[in-house]
C-alpha cells in the first residue's frame, strides 16, 4: 500500500526466498528487500546503512515482527520464552534505535509499532505472546514522550488477521477447520482481518491526517473481546 501510494519501501526478513518474490512484486525501484535477523543489531545496522545509501532518509519505521509460541507460565521453557522475547519485543527496540536518529533529522516522522488485541486480552497458554505484545504499548508511549515533538509514535493493535502465520497456528490444531471458523466467530463482525485492511490503518497514522495522534494504541480488531457471555430477554426501545 506504501508502495502504491508512492513511497518507497526497504523491508526485512530472515525468508530469502519470499522477500525476495515480494521485492519482484512491488518493483525493484521503489521497494527493497534486505535479508535481516532483526534480533541482531549488527545486522539491523547494516540494513538500516542500506536503506539510507539507496533512498536517502528514513520517514517512517513500520514494526512488524512477530511469532507465536502456546505455552503458560509454568510449562513455558527459558528459550522459548527468549524467543519470542527478541522476536516480538527486543527487535522493535533495536529496529527503532538505528532508525530514530534519521527520523529525528527530518524534523518529523512516525514509528508504528505492530501490537495485538491480546496487549489488551488473553488467550489461554500465551503468557511470552501476551507479555510482548502488552509491553509493546509502554514501548510506544515512550518513544512518544521522549521524541516529541519531531517523532509521532502509535501502536496498531489488530484481531485476527488472514496471513500466514494464523493459517500455521491453525494447522497445528487436529481440525484446522473449526479452529479458522472459532476465529472468525470470537469477532463481533464475524470475519478475520485482511491484510489491507490492517495497512489502511497504518497509512492514515503515518499520513499528516493524523498529525495530532501520538502515543496512543489503536485497536483494529473486528470488537475481538467487548463483549461477554449472556442475553437480555426483551429487546431494548428507544
Amino acid at each position: 500500500l506504501f508502495v502504491q501510494e508512492g513511497a518507497k519501501v526497504c523491508f526485512v526478513d530472515i525468508d530469502e526466498t519470499e522477500g525476495k518474490e515480494a521485492e519482484t512484486m512491488l518493483e525493484h525501484s521503489s521497494a527493497c528487500f534486505l535479508h535481516c535477523d532483526v534480533t541482531d543489531s549488527q545486522q539491523i545496522e547494516r540494513a538500516v546503512n542500506i536503506c539510507i545509501n539507496k533512498f536517502g532518509t528514513i520517514h517512517f519505521l513500520i514494526n512488524n515482527a512477530g511469532i507465536i509460541r502456546y505455552n503458560n507460565a509454568i510449562t513455558c521453557p527459558e528459550e522459548e520464552w527468549d524467543l519470542v522475547m527478541n522476536v516480538n519485543l527486543k527487535s522493535y527496540f533495536l529496529t527503532t534505535k538505528y532508525v530514530l536518529p534519521y527520523i529525528c533529522k527530518n524534523q518529523g516522522g512516525v514509528v508504528v509499532n505492530i501490537a495485538s488485541a491480546q496487549s489488551f486480552i488473553s488467550s489461554a497458554n500465551m503468557v511470552h505472546y501476551t507479555t510482548s505484545k502488552s509491553a509493546l504499548l509502554g514501548f510506544t508511549r515512550s518513544i512518544a514522550i521522549d521524541f516529541a515533538p519531531e517523532v509521532r509514535a502509535v501502536a496498531v493493535c489488530p484481531g485476527t488477521v488472514d496471513t500466514p502465520m494464523a493459517r500455521n497456528a491453525w494447522a497445528q490444531d487436529e481440525d484446522p477447520e473449526r479452529l479458522h471458523e472459532e476465529s472468525k466467530s470470537m469477532h463481533l463482525l464475524n470475519r478475520i482481518a485482511q491484510p489491507e485492511e490492517i495497512a489502511s490503518l497504518i497509512l492514515y497514522l503515518c499520513s499528516d491526517k493524523a498529525a495530532f495522534i501520538t502515543g496512543q494504541a489503536f485497536r483494529i480488531d473486528g470488537g475481538l473481546g467487548i463483549s461477554v457471555p449472556g442475553s437480555v430477554e426483551e429487546k431494548i426501545e428507544l
